[in-house]
């Protein structure tokens, strides 16, 4: 629980250095655990020394874990791949989230750390909170109910019951505060305002699973409704939050929970980028039921620089900047980012490479654009052993465009689909 006013507990303000020591000093236990408990991790990590991880340059060794192998070892060894490290009878749901993929719960309280989150947006044990997530197979409802249980207040299972249902609750129980997507808050109200129900109790919410436009908060904030984001996925639980000013306004960014190591890094590769470059969302988190170690999301994002003003201390993430995976099929063909970042990897004079695929006439166009210092003066021995290396790797033709270093967009894009 809470051990102060304005903050979840300690943990929150204390100084980056202690928390990255901390962090790294449990981290080689984790993997010990992970590799002896678990067939899967012990295969994955094949080779690596869990005693020398610790610090994040050795963290960016290990091999990262994508959804895709994760959904194939689940096929081949169900029910979660052989990546759980508590047997299944000890274990207290399993959901299943679309793709699909199979998900445990554990029985501790508040398994998926969202208590934090949910007290950074205001929420208190006072609260009646109208939880629209859905309960049914997928965790979604799960994560958020736990944390706020964990807080002390009283939950409305409210799922993706139908909207007349919705109302009913929402007329007798009077809530203070919404969990959910986003947009549906809004369905909510305009159909209560309809309905002559008042909803004016609700001050607070906390959404995840969709964009949050600005304009939207705005919406809220005008009926009197401080509206924070949540970024949780069903295999990692909670990995950042947003916090709010002295005023309830919405800082910059969100906050990395505690409980997790976030890494940004080149789409496609496990390879961390420089802080404020935007790349692919990589977590790493301390869950002793079912660690996930480079667990590479699939979402894009950036590191902000310096401490968020609200007094919380670890590292700030812009949120969620789009998806990573670009694979863009071309004349037939799958290319992708992972093809691309191997042309960095020969080339590492190079700055920021994107692949650019046009269409003229009926025909796929692709062209190379690749930073580098001498762009401005012909370089064609560059340039062919670089296209030579493009057809190489994708097995298609293409060209390449020497371009000036920092043209390319800081914005984790790597193939460039304008075809329309």
């Amino acid at each position: 629980m809470t051990t102060t006013t304005t903050h979840f507990d300690q943990l929150e303000t204390r100084e980056p250095g202690a928390r990255e020591a901390s962090q790294f000093n449990l981290l080689p236990g984790l993997l010990a655990h992970a590799i002896a408990a678990a067939p899967a991790w012990a295969a994955h990590l094949s080779g690596h020394d869990p005693a020398a991880i610790t610090s994040r340059a050795a963290l960016s060794t290990l091999p990262v874990l994508r959804k895709s192998a994760l959904q194939a070892a689940q096929s081949v060894a169900p029910p979660f791949g052989g990546f759980a490290t508590t047997e299944a009878g000890r274990l207290g749901r399993a959901f299943m989230s679309p793709g699909p993929l199979f998900e445990p719960e554990g029985s501790g309280e508040d398994w998926w750390r969202a208590a934090r989150a949910l007290y950074a947006a205001g929420f208190r044990e006072t609260d009646v909170v109208h939880n629209t997530f859905s309960y049914h197979l997928t965790p979604g409802g799960w994560i958020l109910d736990a944390g706020a249980r964990a807080l002390g207040c009283l939950i409305i299972p409210a799922g993706t019951a139908p909207s007349e249902q919705q109302l009913a609750a929402l007329k007798q129980f009077r809530p203070t505060a919404y969990v959910g997507v986003p947009d549906y808050l809004k369905i909510l109200l305009d159909k209560a305002a309809e309905a002559g129900i008042d909803m004016s109790a609700v001050k607070r919410a906390s959404v995840s699973g969709g964009p949050l436009f600005p304009s939207l908060r705005d919406e809220y904030k005008s009926r009197g409704i401080d509206v924070l984001q949540t970024y949780a996925t069903a295999d990692l639980g909670v990995i950042a939050y947003e916090s709010a000013g002295a005023d309830g306004a919405p800082l910059d960014g969100m906050i990395v929970d505690e409980g997790v190591i976030v890494e940004i890094v080149k789409p496609g590769s496990g390879e961390p980028v420089p802080d404020g470059d935007v790349g692919e969302v990589v977590v790493t988190s301390f869950n002793r039921d079912y660690p996930m170690i480079r667990l590479a999301t699939g979402d894009l994002s950036a590191v902000l620089p310096g401490l968020s003003s609200c007094g919380r201390t670890s590292k700030r993430i812009k949120g969620w900047l789009g998806r990573a995976d670009q694979a863009t099929k071309i004349k037939g063909m799958f290319v992708r980012p992972e093809q691309i970042n191997e042309l960095a990897r020969r080339f590492p004079e190079l700055g920021r490479l994107r692949l650019i695929v046009t269409r003229e006439g009926e025909r796929d166009v692709m062209t190379l654009h690749a930073e580098h210092a001498a762009a401005g003066a012909p370089n064609e021995a560059l340039s062919g052993r670089l296209n030579e290396a493009l057809q190489n790797v994708t097995s298609l033709s293409g060209t390449v465009e020497l371009v000036a270093p920092g043209s390319l967009a800081n914005d984790g894009k790597i193939i460039d689909d304008r075809r329309g």
